[in-house]
């Protein structure tokens, strides 16, 4: 989610804050779980899964754009995010971890910290779990149990129509 001639300065410890506080809104009405999410000083990458056949990333994204856009001010979001969803092979465990862990060395990619720092604006979105952290060595089997625990068996038979 790109702001619009990749506007900075908004990137600060109150804004990661509201951003957790709204993504967790997002998830609960939604039905998601954000197990990756990385702030950048002019983007923000996150991953949503769903647990329910209604749950709806795209009404998630209308409403974590609409209440972080005022705290962007004087910058806005790019009119469209760059949405990706992830091929049948990409879903699958150990290459789903590596999509993460691609989100997660954003920052070293854009020099703003060295292999061996750590980025403050990180984490997960795990409602019920705020102390979860993804580079933790037990994140991804806690995530995983929590999943398919909070995960409704037809959650995956979500049909939309084309665009």
């Amino acid at each position: 989610m790109p702001t619009a001639k990749r506007g900075i300065g908004w990137l600060n410890a109150a804004f990661h804050a509201h951003f957790r506080e709204t993504m967790l809104h997002a998830a609960a009405r939604e039905g998601l779980l954000c197990p990756i999410y990385c702030l950048m000083p002019d983007h923000i990458h996150l991953v949503w899964m769903g647990l329910r056949r209604d749950s709806d990333q795209r009404n998630g994204m209308k409403f974590l754009r609409e209440y972080l856009a005022v705290l962007i001010k004087p910058h806005q979001f790019q009119h469209q995010a760059h949405d990706n969803v992830l091929r049948e092979q990409e879903r699958k465990r150990d290459a789903f971890a590596k999509v993460c862990f691609y989100i997660l060395a954003n920052p070293v990619r854009a020099s703003l910290i060295d292999e061996s720092g750590i980025w403050p604006y990180r984490g997960s979105i795990i409602p019920g779990y705020p102390a979860m952290d993804p580079v933790a060595q037990d994140f991804w089997p806690l995530f995983w149990k929590l999943y398919f625990a909070a995960r409704e068996p037809d959650a995956g038979d979500i049909l939309r129509p084309s665009h």
